[in-house]
């Protein structure tokens, strides 16, 4: 058992019976009463984000969890597929399983799956990945990096803003957490 001195950022425990991940929290010490940490928790199933208040002190039950390394291998009509590097097991995960990363996920990347028991709960890509850019509009001579932005479709379908001088064609680095352009890679 652990308590609310023992939160940080991404620690995953169990809340009224479901797997709970802090996304943010924050310790607040009033001049009149007792001290409290004020939070924002994701349901580790559904997604949703809630804020939830504890005591100073309060109990929690923390849950272990396994990160094990997998290579993204590919996609058929329902399921994604993923080679543990080690055992060269392959499993297969859900549309729902993976969440938000499934528009992220090239063929060939090196992710991190983190396991509860069996089941997986979390995939983590890479920081920055690298990605051609398919769909945009043309750009004009002259424009530079604080001229703007414009929207850009990546190889995996994901549109995101980036400035107006790249083109159709150019690599991009993208932060994966955000999903951020960062930079044009020169070839």
């Amino acid at each position: 058992m652990a308590d609310t001195s023992d939160f940080k950022n991404g620690l995953v425990f169990k809340h009224k019976n479901n797997l709970v991940k802090i996304v943010e929290f924050l310790h607040v010490k009033p001049g009149k009463g007792p001290a409290f940490v004020r939070t924002k928790l994701k349901n580790i199933k559904t997604g949703q984000v809630v804020e939830e208040t504890f005591r100073s002190g309060e109990k929690i039950d923390v849950i272990r969890l396994e990160a094990q390394q997998f290579n993204y291998l590919y996609k058929d009509s329902e399921d994604y597929y993923f080679m543990n590097n080690e055992t060269f097991e392959q499993i297969s995960l859900s549309v729902e399983a993976i969440g938000e990363s499934h528009n992220l996920l090239i063929e060939n990347t090196e992710t991190t799956i983190v396991f509860n028991d069996q089941t997986p709960i979390e995939i983590r890509l890479p920081v920055h990945m690298i990605y051609q850019v398919i769909d945009t509009d043309p750009g004009e001579k002259g424009n530079t990096a604080q001229g703007g932005s414009k929207p850009a479709k990546i190889e995996t379908g994901l549109t995101l803003q980036v400035p107006l001088f790249v083109q159709i064609g150019d690599s991009i680095k993208v932060d994966t957490k955000d999903r951020k352009y960062i930079e044009r890679i020169k070839k």
